[in-house]
Formats: structure tokens, C-alpha cells, sequence
């Protein structure tokens, strides 16, 4: 059995999207607190509040929506390597993301077409961008999916379909990388207790305490899957049962159980 410590030896660099908050900011949390030594590199909107000083933390003001700008922070960030840590893996957390609750184009098109944007483009361009920086030095490529990836979620079409993208994309490229020294994984958690639900428009307490899990518990779950050299990763019991059978049970079957689950919130839980 590996220990989320196992998943770090060797690296010498953190490269991590979003991580002023929730799951990327545990990522973060974790990391240093099991490799000190670490160098991060954050791109968010929002440079993190950390209490940890001894943390070699270098933020890097990104919109991740903004091509130009992902252009110019990943060549800032291996600019910045080459100088403070030289030798050594690196490990990439795609982890930004949002979604929005409501029937489409609900709230609003321009926010679905940032969602694609955020949760797909992004990955892709910045994963691109780095790909001949990581190979030279070895590393990962770890991806944040979700369990709405296994089966159509109504009422957050837009978002479930993303990350069905993520999902499908990380384990392909774990393949084409076969020999390269990089691999990646994609973690698929459930509902977890970030600020994910507020910016989707849902209520505190939509979802269930006793569904979901803490950004931290989803983290340590995604370290040891890393060390264990797993390409996929879906968190929490409960989750795996649901993504089970999202998986196997035919596509309209689940899509219309999802819908009746999803349902409830809508009226009952969404934001005034």
C-alpha cells in the first residue's frame, strides 16, 4: 500500500491550476506539508492565502478563460524552474474548473461558452504548452474530473459533458506518453466541499454532508493513487458505486435517473 509521500519522491516542482481555494488549495496544502522542499507555481485569478511562510509558493496571475495569458505564465513558470529547480520531476495539477446549475443556456451562453473554455480548452492548452518541458524533465500530469464524467448530468449538461472530455483525454494521453517518463491521472471525485456549489448557483446544504467528502480527504485519496501508479482515480466509496454503474448502465437510462436526482435542486435549492 502506498502513502501519499511515495507519490512525491523524486519531483522537485508543483505546478497547479487554481489553487486559491478548494481542491487545488489542498493539493497545495498537502504537498508542503509532506515536501517542504517543494517549489509551486499557482495560476489562478487570486493569489493564495496560506498560513504556511516557509512555502515556496510563486503565483502567477492567470485567467485561465484568456489564451495569451496561459501562454505567458507557462513560459514565465518554466523560466522560473530552470532557475530554483533545475533537476528533479515535475507534477502538473489541472484542478480550475466550474459549473453552473440550470437548464440550458442557463444562466447565461457566454458563461457555458467560459465553462468549455475553463474546463476544457485550458487543460488542453496549458498541458500542450508544457508537454516538451515535462518530457525533458519526467514528471505527471494530474487532471481533476469528476463522477458527473460517467453518465449525462440534466441541469448541468454543459459541465458533466466537460468533464467527460477530461476524463476520456487523460486516459488517452496516458497511453500516447507510454515510455516518455510522464504519465498522467485523472481524479474523479463527487460532491466535495469547496466553493464549486456557490458559484454554480446552489444553495449551502444542496447537497447532502453524508454525499460528499473534504478537498483534503479527495487529495490524500489522489496522492496515493499517483504513488501507486494509477492512471484513474475516483474518490470515495460512495462515489465509486455511483460512477460503477453510471458507467455501465445504458447512457439514457442513467441520463434520466440523473435527471430526477438533479432535479430537486432546482427549484429548492438554487440561488435567489
Amino acid at each position: 500500500m502506498t502513502s501519499p509521500a511515495d507519490a512525491l519522491l523524486d519531483f522537485s516542482a508543483v505546478i497547479v491550476t487554481g489553487g486559491s481555494s478548494g481542491i487545488g488549495k489542498s493539493f497545495i496544502e498537502l504537498c508542503f506539508k509532506l515536501r517542504p522542499d517543494l517549489v509551486f507555481c499557482n495560476l489562478s485569478r487570486r493569489i493564495p492565502e496560506l498560513a504556511e511562510k516557509e512555502l515556496k509558493l510563486r503565483h502567477f496571475a492567470c485567467d485561465l478563460g484568456r489564451p495569451e495569458q496561459i501562454e505567458t505564465a507557462a513560459a514565465a513558470i518554466e523560466a522560473l524552474l530552470d532557475r530554483e529547480a533545475p533537476a528533479g520531476r515535475v507534477l502538473l495539477i489541472n484542478n480550475s474548473g466550474f459549473g453552473t446549475y440550470g437548464r440550458f443556456p442557463d444562466p447565461s451562453l457566454g458563461q457555458n461558452g467560459e465553462m468549455v473554455d475553463v474546463n476544457v480548452r485550458a487543460v488542453v492548452h496549458l498541458t500542450g504548452r508544457l508537454m516538451p518541458f515535462l518530457k525533458s524533465r519526467g514528471g505527471a500530469i494530474l487532471t481533476v474530473a469528476s463522477t458527473a464524467a460517467f453518465q449525462p448530468t440534466p441541469y448541468l449538461a454543459t459541465y458533466g459533458a466537460t468533464k467527460a472530455f477530461v476524463l476520456h483525454w487523460s486516459l488517452a494521453l496516458n497511453e500516447e506518453l507510454r515510455g516518455t517518463g510522464v504519465r498522467t491521472l485523472a481524479l474523479c471525485p463527487g460532491p466535495t466541499a469547496t466553493q464549486f456549489f456557490r458559484r454554480a448557483g446552489l444553495k449551502e446544504g444542496s447537497v447532502a454532508d453524508a454525499l460528499g467528502q473534504s478537498s483534503g480527504d479527495v487529495v490524500r485519496e489522489a496522492l496515493v493513487a499517483l504513488g501507486a501508479g494509477r492512471c484513474q482515480v475516483v474518490t470515495g466509496w460512495k462515489n465509486k458505486v455511483s460512477a460503477f454503474f453510471g458507467g455501465m448502465l445504458p447512457k439514457p437510462l442513467t441520463a434520466r435517473v440523473a435527471g430526477i436526482v438533479l432535479k430537486r435542486y432546482r427549484l429548492a435549492a438554487t440561488s435567489k
